[in-house]
């Protein structure tokens, strides 16, 4: 009777668990009906996808591990691949502290100029991440008055503006005065976001030291990149991502830090 206790709360503990990874499986695939699909989203859903399984039949898998486990290429391939799933968690989490604390840095007086970091315009404006980019910036220029801002980003083939544009004119919607605007409209990432708007802020004479405006998720790539441009002085002002976005864009960016930290 105790026995068939156990056995049954084991049961229960394990549906639980793969529960949850099912529901985090199903979060990487939302963004998919707004057409977004990425590293993030695919990556992320294999993995807790992969996890429901296992935790789910857990006996019949750790019998097959026993199984493998007798042979020396079985050892070989248990134990490399358990190091690479622990350095894989170890990594992740130093990636996700490392963006974590880029994500409220706002400068300290109003010698600064912001640099508003263009994504996606849909066909009847800002996409809804851009959006909230615009407004986050359109909250901070209100409160600060004397701080100039350069948008940032060029038209894509999709685009019927370039993000430059769009976020120029949402701005002035939401009451900046045009002459505190300035535009880069010509950059197709954020490497090229940084680099042509460091030129804009020198070619007008706007102050050097940068504060960034992007999605906190991306602050901290962002930074690196813009020290990979020359640009030491950055704080930064974050929008905020949508919950049922966050996941997918968290994922994406742990595989575009790790990209650029090898590339440079």
């Amino acid at each position: 009777m105790e026995k068939t206790k156990h056995r049954m709360i084991g049961i229960l503990i394990r549906l639980i668990i793969a529960a949850g990874f099912a529901v985090l499986a199903a979060l990487f695939l939302a963004p998919l009906s707004v057409k977004i699909i990425n590293i993030g989203n695919a990556f992320g859903f294999i993995v807790c996808a992969s996890a429901a399984v296992i935790t789910l039949f857990w006996p019949l898998f750790t019998k097959l591990a026993g199984r493998i486990w007798q042979s020396l290429p079985g050892k070989i391939f248990l134990a490399s691949s358990g190091v690479l799933l622990a350095g894989g968690f170890i990594l992740c989490g130093i990636l996700s502290c490392l963006m974590l604390s880029e994500i409220n840095d706002p400068p300290k007086n109003n010698d600064t100029t912001l640099v508003l970091l263009g994504c996606k315009v849909n066909k009847g404006g800002p996409s809804l991440m851009l959006s909230r980019r615009i407004k986050a910036a359109g909250k901070f220029l209100a409160e600060h008055p004397d701080i100039p801002v350069v948008v940032s980003g060029g038209q894509g083939e999709d685009e019927y503006i370039s993000e430059a544009e769009c976020m120029r004119s949402y701005l002035v919607q939401l009451g900046i005065s045009e002459d505190r605007i300035y535009m880069e409209d010509k950059s197709e990432d954020t490497k090229e976001n940084l680099l042509f708007s460091r030129k804009v802020v020198e070619e007008n004479g706007l102050p050097e030291t940068i504060t960034l405006c992007t999605d906190g998720f991306h602050q901290y790539r962002a930074e690196m990149l813009a020290r990979q441009q020359g640009i030491d002085s950055t704080y930064n002002i974050s929008a905020s991502t949508p919950g049922w976005l966050l996941p997918t864009y968290w994922v994406r960016e742990w595989f575009g830090i790790v990209f650029y930290t090898i590339k440079r």
